[in-house]
């Protein structure tokens, strides 16, 4: 590689890196928690989930349930278990029935806890902290769409970083992977930290970079295709993607036969083997005309790709349509379900998704030993004192956001136990409150090292407070989860327990050990 080429790519690879560095530690930081959102919920709830990946109990008792409240003759009902917790979507359409009342033609949507008999109505209301980090990771809480666009963005650009780093080092890739100088010069240090973490993560960071990309800019490359090939009809491109339910006509006669969908799901079964069953969509409910769509997939450890589907028409049992998950998997299929699953990280169970966890934790050091290599390469003498200063405090407001993520999100973890009501605009005046404010604090302070050690102390002692905090309100202590088999709230307890631990660690035996260096602790 010549030197201008090198040139070009270095710095393409620190400008890229440099200005979404804050963004893109968001992202890694709260994604990282985002492969347990589940377990936070039912760790936040104090629920256990007897049964994962599949829709809770049987169909026909949910529904027995919505028949004493509500009219469903000739509403379209869907049941859905998307997530591994212990409540289900309901969304009942308007009935077709034109004698109907009102209140039976308005639509409904609420969440039902089939074990507590309860619902809620509102997304607002059912909003939980696995939720909030989760969706902060593609920073939704701008409002829609800035918010997943600039997040597509970062997510593009990192890309981009990425490929320019492993070029930029590729000569001598496999030597400076072996090479960590701790005692050497500061910029020596980041440099090599950076660069062997760098290349750890290399292909994790490949791969949440490409699907990241995917999920969150496949609307601009969508649009393109609507207006072209579909002639702006979009509905016609997601029937082809498989994303819209087929139409069945009311005919306004009632069906004379005990609903019983259970039985359907029972067959489905046992000719599909490991076939769990998450989304119900029942047409026409109570009419002649009734039809019922059962969808789910195959487990991961009989197939990754067993996505599969049977509509049956309930007044004669037989088959409409299906699409059998044990046959060959098509091409749309495929790439639709392999994107999900290479970035939730979710088909081999916990060691995956553990190790993603700690993948996505490297991946925050990396940024950070990036932002502290671009400081200390720009605080040389022949550098004019007013853009030393500027570059110094660049770092120090990046440094500040970023660090303090750790104690902000373990403080919120121990406010939501205590807290007698959780909803979205808890968490949102919450976290971002002290969030701003340990934030300001510590840009206050001008102090990176300063910075750097008060974020881990004080996320390490409240991380260690966490599973404290949920078993003095819930009573679920370790050993007590562990004992009853309560693995999503004991996951989330070892989780900070760990964390905390590793924090101090770092603390009283890493950084107690040297000094941070002159550029990382001089005030500004």
């Amino acid at each position: 590689m010549g030197n201008r080429i090198y040139n070009i790519l270095f710095h393409t690879h620190t400008v890229s890196g440099i200005v979404i560095s804050v963004a893109l530690y968001v992202i890694f930081f709260t994604g990282s928690f985002s492969f347990f959102r589940d377990e936070i919920a039912n760790w936040q709830r104090g629920h256990h989930v007897s049964q994962e990946d599949a829709m809770p109990e049987g169909i026909d008792s949910h529904l027995n349930d919505l028949s004493l409240e509500y009219n469903l003759y000739g509403r379209d009902v869907e049941l859905r278990h998307y997530y591994n917790e212990r409540s289900i979507t309901v969304n009942l359409g308007a009935t077709k029935d034109t004698l109907a009342s009102e209140e039976d033609k308005t639509p409904v949507f609420f969440y039902l806890d089939p074990e507590a008999k309860t619902k809620t109505e509102s997304y607002a209301d059912n909003y939980h902290l696995g939720e909030f980090l989760y969706r902060l990771h593609f920073l939704d809480q701008i409002p829609y769409p800035y918010g997943r666009t600039l997040a597509g963005i970062v997510a593009f650009f990192f890309l981009f970083a990425i490929i320019t780093g492993i070029l930029v080092h590729w000569n001598k890739i496999v030597s400076n992977f072996y090479t960590f100088r701790p005692w050497a010069k500061l910029k020596t240090m980041w440099t090599d930290a950076h660069t062997a973490l760098g290349v750890i993560g290399f292909p994790f960071q490949f791969v949440y970079a490409v699907t990241g990309a995917f999920f969150l800019l496949k609307g601009i490359l969508v649009l393109p295709m609507v207006m072209g090939l579909y002639d702006g009809d979009a509905n016609k491109l997601y029937e082809d993607l498989e994303y819209n339910h087929p139409v069945y006509e009311f005919q306004n006669e009632k069906l004379d036969k005990t609903i019983n969908l259970d039985q359907y799901v029972m067959e489905m079964q046992k000719e599909w083997g490991d076939f769990r069953v998450t989304e119900t969509h029942i047409f026409n409910y109570g009419d002649q005309n009734m039809h019922a769509a059962i969808s789910g997939y195959l487990g991961y450890d009989t197939k990754l790709n067993g996505l599969g589907y049977r509509i049956y028409k309930v007044a004669d049992g037989s088959i409409a349509q299906e699409k059998v998950p044990i046959a060959s998997t098509s091409y749309l299929d495929g790439v639709k379900n392999m994107m999900f699953r290479l970035h939730f990280g979710d088909y081999t169970g916990y060691g995956l998704r553990i190790i993603s966890f700690i993948l996505g934790l490297v991946s925050c050091f990396v940024i950070l030993s990036g932002i502290m290599i671009w400081l200390v390469a720009r605080d040389k003498k022949n550098i004019p004192e007013k853009r030393r200063k500027f570059n110094q405090q660049v770092a120090n407001w990046y440094m500040a956001i970023c660090l303090t993520l750790l104690p902000v999100t373990a403080l919120e973890f121990i406010i939501v136990k205590f807290a007698s009501t959780v909803n979205m605009g808890f968490l949102y005046k919450t976290y971002f409150l002290i969030w701003l404010v340990a934030t300001v604090f510590f840009i206050l302070k001008k102090n990176i090292a300063f910075t750097n050690k008060w974020t881990l102390i004080s996320g390490g002692v409240l991380g260690l407070l966490v599973p404290i905090a949920n078993g003095i309100t819930t009573g679920n202590w370790m050993w007590v989860a562990y004992q009853n088999g309560y693995q999503h709230i004991l996951l989330v307890d070892l989780l900070w327990l760990i964390l905390g631990v590793v924090s101090l660690w770092i603390v009283f035996f890493k950084l107690g050990k040297k000094e941070i260096g002159k550029v990382a602790s001089q005030k500004i």
